[in-house]
């Protein structure tokens, strides 16, 4: 059976108003995330986050490029942040089904902010099936381990970014 959550936690030497503004704004994360390049927001008219926002990711792992379709699932200010992965493709993202949920969890502790990441892998394949995807896609690792890496390396860069307390 595969792990299906990963999550790790940091603390930035920010108040958690301001992780969040900076978290929830999807075209900020390429600052941090080792595999994303940008975001595309469908309707910045409107004014901040709010849930169903939708907009397109672009990233990249290796040589690999591709675009998700993601729409907010929570966007409560200082407090959580939380989006669905609901299409990808090369390209744009074309191919409707669910890929992964990304949740951003803020709270204040002595000298800022304690921030957890967390992946949920919502794909509804086997787990065979997966496995075998996964091993291919990152050359040789289970996503739940890949990750855990990734999400390492973005909390680190954000505390570098935001500030170690």
């Amino acid at each position: 059976m595969r792990t299906r959550t990963v999550s790790d936690s940091v603390v930035v030497a920010a108040p958690p108003d301001e992780v969040y503004a900076a978290l929830a704004d999807p075209t900020r994360m390429a600052r941090w995330s080792p595999e994303n390049t940008g975001a595309v927001v469908a309707d910045p008219r409107r004014g901040g986050t709010y849930v169903g926002m939708t907009f397109v990711g672009t990233n990249r792992r290796g040589g690999a490029r591709w675009s998700t379709r993601c729409v907010v699932t929570a966007a409560e200010p200082g407090r959580r942040f939380a989006f669905a992965v609901r299409a990808i493709g090369v390209g744009r993202p074309i191919l409707p089904t669910p890929i992964a949920s990304w949740e951003y969890r803020f709270e204040p502790v002595d000298g800022g902010t304690r921030v957890t990441e967390t992946w949920t892998d919502d794909r509804p394949w086997p787990d065979a099936l997966a496995a075998a995807f996964d091993k291919v896609a990152t050359r040789g690792s289970l996503f739940a381990d890949f990750q855990r890496r990734n999400i390492a390396r973005t909390l680190a860069s954000l505390q570098r970014d935001l500030g170690a307390p």
